[in-house]
């Protein structure tokens, strides 16, 4: 059987919306052209996808599993898009994306000089979109941090570093060397739990008044300005934490966070060797600046003992 991506479309719409009217005003279609559609691809498919009657629409066991697997197919098509696109433009292209507070500009430099002809483009991401860019192909490789989705795609570990909290630059904690998570036990954490689950796992953590009210914040510097403005505390990687320097805001290490790893990610569906290419030479450079750090240690301690 064919797969009709223009459904699939549809049906993630109604399926993310749980709602016909509201997911054709998105689709920009009449509600009962989106209707037909999503029966004829319950007929095609031979199973019902959502439950409905006059007051909600549901979806169904089936309907769960198929919106599992349509976003990556239909971000897979995308991204054939996309590249088809590129190439008929002539001159071949390179887009890497990177988070804030990783620089990229020695992997692209060096990609660039080895390809004098190709066009090499930086793109900024954020915890939200850091996988998509690849998946969609608007981006050949993407600096990611984990824990990310891995489905369809590719990743090759490249650094570790410490995560530390941000705080209010008067905050009670505000400049201590460290601290243990615990002490953070009262604070309301602007971010998803789910993005720091040690603090999900907290014991005697205290029920938010409203953990509905967390403002969705989509950012580095919303996160910052919420911080500042007393409404929270964010976990940070720390090259992101000293990236952008305030005098509002401040960070302390968290003795008991488990350093947050980088990698390298790539859609499965990417032929490009190029892909591969930049993988060699990002490893490649942070395993040198792996060696620089460990000798500026061990020559700092030779200093120590003298």
């Amino acid at each position: 059987m064919d797969v009709d991506l223009r459904k699939l479309r549809y049906f993630v719409a109604v399926a993310e919306e749980l709602h016909f009217g509201r997911a054709a005003q998105r689709l920009h279609i009449a509600q009962p052209v989106l209707s037909r559609q999503i029966r004829a691809l319950e007929h095609e498919l031979g199973v019902q996808l959502f439950a409905r009657d006059r007051r909600s629409t549901v979806s169904t066991e089936a309907g769960r599993q198929l919106l599992e697997d349509a976003r990556p197919l239909l971000a897979s098509a995308e991204a054939l898009h996309r590249r088809v696109r590129r190439a008929a433009h002539g001159r071949p292209t390179f887009t890497i994306a990177f988070m804030p507070g990783i620089i990229v500009t020695a992997e692209s430099r060096a990609l660039a000089a080895r390809h004098p002809d190709l066009t090499v483009g930086v793109v900024r991401t954020s915890w939200n979109d850091q996988v998509e860019v690849v998946r969609e192909g608007r981006a050949d490789v993407s600096y990611v941090r984990l824990p990310v989705d891995q489905r369809g795609l590719r990743l090759r570990p490249l650094f570790s570093e410490p995560r530390v909290v941000v705080l209010p630059a008067d905050h009670r904690l505000s400049g201590k060397e460290s601290i243990d998570l615990v002490e953070l036990v009262e604070e309301r954490l602007l971010q998803d739990p789910d993005a720091v689950p040690e603090w999900r796992d907290l014991p005697n953590r205290s029920a938010e008044p409203n953990p509905l009210a967390r403002p969705a914040l989509h950012s580095v510097e919303e996160k910052l300005e919420h911080v500042a403005a007393y409404g929270g505390v964010a976990v940070l990687p720390l090259s992101t934490a000293t990236f952008y320097t305030r005098p509002d805001v401040t960070h302390v290490p968290v003795d008991d966070l488990a350093p947050n790893q980088v990698c390298l990610a790539w859609a499965e569906g990417n032929p490009s060797p190029l892909v591969e290419e930049f993988a060699e030479i990002a490893a490649a450079r942070y395993a040198e600046v792996t060696v620089l750090a460990g000798n500026r240690e061990e020559a700092d301690e030779t200093l120590g003992d003298r």
